[in-house]
């Protein structure tokens, strides 16, 4: 059996305002190109299918567009999980009509966790058990009790989300068991999940936000169970494996969600199993738009643009300028450079700006430059509140913000 795992898709993603849809699309149509190419048997998404939750109508059509194309073909299965950005009761709204096209859909924890245990059939006989585990959401793993601490939060969570695959595991091992005794030997047991694993690595500038208030709450590959034969991740955007398992692994994004990963080798992965016995192929994704940052003085920035306008390039540019000159017009000096091309700036960076009156070196930033939480940790420091305090105050406002990111605006 083969399978292709994938995840972090972010339909309906910009980059600085910019609109990508063509790449979407341009990789969607790659992807099913793929599944018929490498004859994929299954395919997973691990979550992030969606930016937002509440998706646009032009990254909706994209979506079912492709799972009604892929359908359609030689793919018999298609498993997909709720991710964190993802809106779960608007991933959930048509899963009886998906299913149909034999389209798993798990949006969130149910409320049965036999709905996270899907046995995938060919020709009425099993050829794998998908534990289909979404994001789990922290009311959905920890009771909130008085007086608890980061820690004790923390503590929960982890032991929630081991909790949950120990259970979810157990289901499919008895459902494997029955299989065995009727004569279908060597099923394997095939996990999903969107979470945060200790030690993985991410990239600045990637959108990966932590799931869990505190920052803490990432897990370790000891939390999941033995009987997975494999485990297909989502959330972060880096490829690679978890704590060096060739089974636990991170397909990453397809395409690159900011500059900080414009040099990453995109890739899904092709899972192949020869009844539990397992190979993992990383498969290449082609890069469908070109991201170049430059970085420099003018002089540098512009010999670059000249270059990638030799190159007939199309590329969208975020440029950082490093020199040690005050340069007032440096957009129009820039205008001028990306004349009779396709190039585009995206992002303009000016680091070295000098102040007109004591000539010490400050930084220029916008609020793209930072995230809630340094807007939050400045805010403690302009009031002048006690470093006692501020604590306890981050920790209030992440689970402020936790809550807001993990309602589900669709729900009703």
């Amino acid at each position: 059996m083969r399978i292709l795992h994938t995840a972090d898709w972010h339909l309906g993603r910009a980059l600085y305002h910019k609109k990508r849809y063509a790449e979407f699309e341009a990789f969607l149509n790659w992807l099913a190109d793929a599944i018929t190419e490498h004859a994929v048997d299954a395919l997973l998404i691990a979550g992030d299918v969606f930016d937002t939750s509440t998706p646009s109508n032009r990254a909706q059509s994209l979506y079912y567009e492709f799972l009604h194309r892929v359908a359609k073909g030689s793919c018999r299965h298609i498993v997909i999980i709720g991710g964190n950005h993802d809106s779960p009761s608007f991933l959930n709204a048509p899963k009886a009509l998906l299913h149909t096209l034999n389209v798993h859909v798990v949006g969130a924890m149910p409320d049965d966790l036999q709905e996270e245990v899907i046995t995938l059939y060919h020709n009425d006989q099993p050829e794998a058990i998908i534990c289909a585990v979404p994001y789990l959401r922290d009311k959905d793993i920890r009771l909130l009790e008085a007086g608890e601490n980061i820690d004790d939060k923390n503590a929960k969570l982890i032991e929630g989300i081991r909790n949950h695959y120990a259970d979810v595991c157990v289901i499919a091992e008895a459902q494997q068991k029955d299989y065995e005794n009727a004569g279908f030997k060597d099923i394997p047991i095939i996990g999903m999940g969107h979470l945060f694993t200790a030690g993985a690595q991410t990239v600045d500038g990637d959108g990966v936000r932590e799931l869990y208030v505190g920052t803490l709450a990432h897990v370790g590959r000891d939390l999941f169970p033995a009987s997975l034969d494999y485990l297909a991740l989502g959330h972060l955007h880096v490829p690679q494996k978890v704590g060096g398992a060739e089974h636990i692994r991170y397909s990453g994004s397809p395409i690159p969600m900011g500059y900080g990963e414009i040099n990453q080798d995109k890739q899904v992965l092709l899972v192949d199993f020869v009844e539990r016995s397992l190979t993992v192929t990383p498969l290449l994704v082609p890069r469908f738009q070109q991201l170049v940052r430059i970085t420099g003085d003018v002089k540098n920035i512009q010999q670059k643009i000249e270059q990638l306008k030799a190159e007939n390039s199309n590329a969208w540019l975020e440029i950082e300028y490093t020199g040690t000159e005050i340069v007032s017009n440096l957009r129009d000096l820039l205008d001028e450079a990306l004349k009779n091309s396709d190039l585009e700036v995206l992002r303009i960076k000016n680091r070295r700006l000098m102040e007109r009156v004591i000539h010490s070196e400050i930084d220029e930033e916008i609020l793209d430059d930072l995230n809630p939480d340094e807007v939050f940790a400045r805010c403690l420091t302009a009031f002048e509140v006690d470093e006692a305090e501020k604590a306890e105050l981050r920790a209030a406002y992440q689970e402020i913000i936790q809550e807001l990111q993990d309602h589900d605006k669709n729900a009703e």
